[in-house]
């Protein structure tokens, strides 16, 4: 329960993200800067947040096969929006699955381990705040001024 009102604040905080890229240009918001890593654009960060989601969610958690997004996929903000539409399906799924066990079991490194449903819901957050923090500093880079985007503004 209280994971999905914490997703909801994390939906909301996103939510101003989103509009605000909608006021970023279009070159802008694909532009590559090598000093933002994971292919240093809005555009691709954006979409590497999805990935990690894709992961660690519908692939760790939920046992899914899902097809990894890539980049130039994604041509504006709506691509991204409507990308972030199955994350928040995903995570539906995520919650759901959360009331029935107490870990989740999976591989890594050829080594089994198992975290609890929490660890893993604050491990895809986290990194999405990490970057979208990188997101902002990039577009104060190219010379607009950024939102604040914190949970409590």
């Amino acid at each position: 329960m209280y994971q999905q009102k914490q997703y909801a604040l994390v939906l909301e905080s996103r939510n101003i993200l989103f509009e605000y890229c909608r006021a970023i240009e279009p070159e802008d918001f694909i532009n590559q800067n090598s000093s933002f890593g994971r292919g240093g654009s809005m555009r691709n960060l954006l979409v590497h947040i999805a990935n990690i989601y894709e992961y660690w969610i519908a692939n760790i958690s939920l046992k899914k096969n899902p097809i990894y997004s890539v980049y130039e996929e994604y041509k504006n903000i709506e691509d991204v929006i409507n990308l972030f539409n199955s994350v928040d399906q995903f995570m539906n799924e995520f919650f759901e699955l959360t009331e029935k066990t107490d870990k989740i079991d999976f591989e890594r490194n050829s080594q089994k381990t198992s975290v609890e449903p929490l660890t893993l819901f604050t491990h895809v957050i986290t990194h999405e705040y990490h970057h979208k923090g990188q997101i902002l500093s990039l577009s104060r880079h190219l010379g607009y001024t950024p939102v604040d985007t914190d949970i409590i503004r």
